[in-house]
């Protein structure tokens, strides 16, 4: 099986600092990520949430931060309850002053596809799509 990323890129006109609350605090997170209950940007630092592709259909996400550079990188595990493979999400952020770039990776996809098509390269890729150029992008300009 060949190895899958998703590489995701946006520039945001915000400074790092504002683009690292919004990926880290978590009253910040619940308004345009997911609702996530605890979240600390430590590594080691476990924390879950649901999700899915509709209403009708959710998945828990299990999660662990792996790396944490204060305003520049902060990435985690991600892999769902009851379901194969291990994947990484990797938000790097690019400070230009008043504009950010955010970096979006989600590598070892395809050890999530034995799930079923919605753990899909293609599915993935709509999601962490909308996430950052719709969702995020919509937080930040209206903060």
């Amino acid at each position: 099986m060949k190895k899958e990323s998703i590489l995701v890129e946006r520039a945001f006109s915000a400074q790092a600092s504002k683009v690292w609350s919004a990926l880290t605090a978590i009253n910040e997170m619940k308004q345009w990520y997911f609702d996530i209950e605890k979240f600390e940007p430590k590594v080691g630092f476990k924390f879950d949430f649901m999700g899915g592709p509709n209403e009708d259909t959710q998945y828990l996400h299990l999660c662990e931060v792996t790396e944490v550079i204060e305003n520049e990188k902060l990435a985690y595990t991600w892999r769902y309850d009851n379901y194969p493979g291990n994947s990484l999400v990797c938000w790097q952020l690019i400070d230009r002053g008043e504009k950010t770039i955010v970096r979006l990776t989600h590598t070892d996809i395809h050890l999530l596809a034995e799930g079923g098509p919605d753990f899909s390269k293609e599915k993935f890729a709509e999601g962490w799509n909308y996430i950052l150029h719709t969702s995020l992008k919509e937080y930040l300009e209206s903060n």
